[in-house]
């Protein structure tokens, strides 16, 4: 699911939140980048044991590679990557690719370990087992945020027993120096096993290839395991166990033997992939109904979410902890909507861990990330939005081992101090690598100005990381905390430009120069420049980010003329062919369901009782853009982000972070029940539901008819509950309670 078509999707093997990623690495065949290592078309260049999913920006790891090779093989650096007989084949625990050479590599991994199976179909030809120390996912896109190979080192056995390390650095992070340790070893035994070190500069120069133990250094550098051909044989099949650690060779080699031991067969490793994903994820949502579509659709989804971050515990190399420890999370921009809150029902302890591993990273890092890969924070796209995180926890009574009053420190230290710049060459003007690198401004001023890149959308964001502060502030009674920060979220209004106008709508969120000005002529809400790194808005119009002070819709819709113009403009949002240039937006809709600044925009007509539009728009999204096919995802799944919009769709609800508040859809299901840990359960049911008849017409709420679009954390969560929906092809007006609160809105306002 969502392999192509720009969704990046990780299609190897790993264990919920695994270290190990064992995939294939392929280069396609044209000027792109494969992100997760894998892309359908192309040369097979190696498989290796680290990869992301669903990310964007630039490929991160590739790394610890192996490669079959047939015949005679006298320069190991050399290109000799193939391409595939047949498509790859993949199914939980196990990835397959049948190579043009003759030989099919298939694959499976325990947390720190994997495992290769390399088939070789003439048994006549010498084999080979090429591992690359220089091997790593490159990136042809020449937006100077590819990854490197620094140095490496390897040592072999006549027994082709290996290990070693590599240093790597960059990458969408712009990572520093980064050390990964491996330790291989093979069930068969070779006829012998070479090293090999050179240069690979317009060309291939080899230095060294031949019978020494080991060998480092800067240049490329590895090992070859050669295998005696058998002809008394139909094939040769020669099985390969690979540990990994960030710490030492040594502890590699102890996953290695531990995670994997000498008796434990393939199938038996592909099996137990299978039993932790059944046990950890997919038993967290289960159902009666029978729809197959509709159930590979939910748990291809649920796998899709939790392939990263990865749970590194006890194998950071920066500093000694007793804390849990995650890295490898892309981004919190992209996770905070609606990813960590869906983790938060379905893993709390998981959830809780992740929290505390935040705080960590602030205590010795001096910021918590908002995206971070190979123990480096990297990169900020908008604010800080591990407050957000930490915020939608504290409010939902997440305590455990939590040090809350750090976690209040850590987010304060994001409000108040600016970091140092890190000279990013896509955004020059402050830090992308932590914090708030805009803060001068938002503190001086209230808002922000284009002195600095993404300022309208930073603004928008701020806004948001202070409202979460205001909230964890007022739960550990800091009052004056509370009142400051609830204030300073109303700095979103500053950048309100009621002559910026969109057809019949005037104002909008809008640039602000140095003088204090807005721009003239007005920004029109239809364009964004590039909406990137450089321009006033990331990764969406300014006619979707108007509409993102979710903690203060009231004043929202006050600015918007009532909630009747509210209302249609937002319609606005989803029309097709709503484009007033006549220019073809995603999907021909303003509305862009790739990018996360629009998430919540199809559940907004809640906060004006219009609760059938929610459903109307929310379902038209999930059921035009998602499916389980290759091309089923919007765009990046940017590490599960897109899978968790979809499921919070079929569940029929959708959070509102850094709040106790969920607003209500309408479900896919006649049932579904969510074990929410120590023996509580949520139960979701729907009677009349069908795919044109999905609009509520009544709603229980634990036994008592409900009359409010929405619920509280309490409400369902807290101690389990149920929802009893109705539904039926009506348009109804069922929500006549009052609508969902607006947070930062004073009462006198």
């Amino acid at each position: 699911m969502g392999s192509q078509n720009g969704g990046n999707m990780f299609p190897g093997v790993t264990l919920p939140f695994g270290v190990v990623k064992i995939g294939v690495d392929v280069t396609p065949p044209f000027d792109g980048d494969a992100y997760s290592g894998y892309y359908h078309l192309g040369k097979i260049t190696g498989f290796s044991m680290m990869h992301e999913s669903g990310t964007g920006g630039a490929p991160k790891y590739g790394v610890v590679s192996q490669f079959p090779v047939v015949g005679e093989l006298s320069n190991p650096l050399a290109d000799l990557s193939v391409t595939r007989t047949s498509p790859d084949q993949a199914s939980l625990g196990i990835y397959k690719s049948s190579l043009a050479n003759g030989v099919t590599v298939e694959l499976s991994a325990s947390q720190h370990a994997g495992m290769m199976r390399h088939t070789f179909s003439d048994p006549k030809v010498e084999a080979h087992v090429l591992v690359d120390v220089s091997h790593f996912l490159p990136s042809f896109r020449g937006q100077g945020i590819e990854q490197h190979y620094v140095e490496g080192s390897i040592e072999v056995d006549a027994n082709g027993t290996y290990k070693g390390f590599g240093v790597y650095n960059g990458g969408w992070n712009l990572g520093e120096d980064w050390k990964i340790f491996f330790c291989g070893s093979f069930n068969t035994p070779p006829s012998r096993a070479r090293t090999f070190s050179g240069l690979s500069v317009l060309g291939e120069k080899l230095t060294s290839f031949g019978n020494f133990s080991s060998v480092s250094g800067k240049n490329r550098l590895g090992v070859v395991v050669s295998f005696n051909s058998a002809t008394n044989a139909t094939q040769l099949v020669v099985e390969s166990k690979i540990g990994i650690s960030f710490i030492s060779a040594e502890k590699a080699c102890d996953f290695k033997d531990r995670e994997i031991p000498a008796n434990d067969s393939f199938n038996s490793l592909v099996a137990a992939v299978k039993d932790s994903w059944n046990h950890e994820v997919f038993s967290t949502i289960t159902t009666t109904e029978t729809d197959q579509a509709k159930l590979e659709l939910l748990y291809s989804s649920l796998y899709g979410m939790f392939l990263i971050p990865s749970n590194r515990t006890g194998e950071n190399p920066k500093w000694t902890s007793t804390e849990p420890y995650y890295d490898d999370i892309f981004t919190l921009w992209d996770l905070f909507r609606s990813h960590t809150p869906l983790m938060h029902i379905l893993m709390p302890n998981r959830y809780e861990d992740f929290i505390r591993s935040l705080i960590d990273i602030w205590r010795h890092d001096g910021y918590m990330p908002d995206g971070r890969s190979s123990n480096f924070n990297g990169r900020v796209q908008g604010g800080s939005n591990a407050d957000n995180v930490l915020a939608d926890a504290y409010v939902k009574g997440v305590r455990g081992g939590i040090n809350w009053e750090d976690g209040y420190k850590a987010m304060v230290k994001d409000a108040e101090v600016t970091p140092v710049n890190n000279d990013d060459h896509m955004a020059k003007d402050s830090s992308t690598k932590e914090g708030r690198g805009a803060l001068p401004d938002w503190l001086e001023r209230g808002y922000i100005t284009t002195k600095y890149t993404r300022s309208v959308s930073r603004a928008s964001e701020y806004a948001m990381n202070d409202f979460a502060l205001s909230q964890v502030a007022k739960g550990l009674a800091k009052k004056e905390d509370a009142e400051k920060y609830l204030s300073r979220s109303r700095n979103w209004r500053s950048h309100w430009d009621v002559k910026s106008t969109a057809g019949q709508f005037s104002g909008f969120l809008s640039p602000i120069n140095q003088k204090g000005k807005f721009p003239t002529p007005p920004q029109d809400p239809l364009t964004c420049g590039g909406c990137y790194w450089g321009d006033d808005y990331y990764q969406a119009l300014p006619f979707e980010y108007s509409f993102g002070a979710h903690h203060d819709m009231v004043t929202l819709i006050e600015y918007m003329g009532g909630a009747e113009e509210f209302t249609e403009r937002l319609e606005k949002l989803f029309e097709l062919g709503a484009n007033a240039h006549g220019e073809a937006r995603f999907g021909k809709t303003l509305f862009n369901p790739g990018n996360e600044p629009s998430f919540a925009s199809p559940y907004l007509f809640n906060f004006v009782n219009r609760q059938y539009l929610s459903v109307e728009k929310s379902r038209f999204i999930a059921k035009s853009y998602y499916n389980t096919g290759n091309q089923g995802l919007p765009g990046n799944s940017d590490a599960g982000a897109m899978q968790s919009w979809l499921l919070w769709n079929m569940i029929g609800l959708y959070p509102m972070t850094s709040t106790t508040t969920f607003l209500i859809g309408s479900p896919w299901f006649s049932d579904l029940t969510i074990d929410i840990g120590n023996s509580k359960k949520v139960v979701i049911k729907s009677t009349g539901g069908s795919d044109t008849a999905y609009y509520v017409q009544e709603l229980k709420l634990n036994g008592k008819l409900w009359n409010k679009n929405w619920l509280t954390w309490d409400d369902l969560f807290a101690n389990g509950g149920t929802l009893e929906f109705v539904l039926g092809s009506k348009k109804a007006l069922w929500d006549t309670g009052p609508p969902p609160p607006s947070f930062a809105t004073t009462t006198d306002e």
